[in-house]
């Protein structure tokens, strides 16, 4: 479903230049729970970006469900992720003169998808947001809001969830709850889930958890195998 391989990305600073991800290589399969963990700096963000063409890579390809990310122009990317990618932000990013029901439903609009406005509801409803669709981004909650970010990323039916720090504005029992929507969407719709995140327990109850370090990938397991590391200690 998405393939890195020998991916860097270099920025200049300066005078000189500065690696943020240094030939970072893996593959998530479809439907997969991954956790992405690292000190800040280590270059999460940046490689979610990279996965979803919002930045291009030094060097390096990445592919996601068999499409070449790194060769494609930016019509392609844009189609690409109105089609096939969600992606949940730590600050929400809803349009602010927008309601809630608008903000879910304007992607739908701009593909040209059938019944947008019944699927918005839906949507809503399904984050425990139906009576809420009529407010603006500044009259909800941060928790609300974040919901709303949810639901407006299976907008359009994508095969791709990318969270980037979704609980990270959040209060711990918002954060909690945000985080347990984004599993139950996961199961109920086979979507893959790439999550960054510096909470160590939320991490733990992905599928693998992939840790940067200085931009490289340090460690790269599954759940089962930290867990019998953890007992064997």
């Amino acid at each position: 479903m998405i393939s890195l391989s020998e991916v860097s990305k270099t920025v200049r600073s300066g005078d000189s230049e500065l690696t943020i991800l240094d030939r970072v290589s893996f593959d998530i399969r479809d439907g997969e729970f991954v956790a992405v963990t690292g000190a800040s700096g280590s270059g999460k963000s940046t490689m979610l970006g990279l996965i979803a063409g919002l930045d291009d890579p030094s060097s390096g390809t990445i592919a996601v469900d068999g499409q070449a990310v790194t060769s494609m122009s930016d019509d392609e990317l844009a189609l690409l992720r109105s089609a096939k990618i969600g992606f949940v932000f730590q600050s929400f990013h809803l349009i602010p003169s927008l309601t809630a029901f608008e903000n879910v439903v304007i992607p739908m609009e701009i593909v040209g998808k059938k019944n947008a406005s019944e699927r918005a509801a839906y949507l809503l409803e399904s984050v425990g947001l139906a009576d809420r669709g009529h407010h603006y981004p500044h009259e909800l909650s941060g928790g609300e809001q974040q919901r709303v970010a949810i639901a407006r990323a299976f907008a359009n039916s994508p095969k791709i969830l990318l969270a980037d720090e979704p609980t990270g504005n959040l209060d711990s029992r918002n954060g909690q709850h945000i985080f347990e929507l984004m599993k139950q969407l996961h199961r109920q719709n086979h979507v893959t889930l790439v999550l960054v995140t510096h909470d160590a327990s939320l991490a733990a109850e992905a599928d693998r958890k992939i840790v940067l370090a200085d931009g490289k990938v340090v460690a790269d397991e599954t759940t089962r195998q930290i867990r019998e590391i953890e007992q064997a200690q």
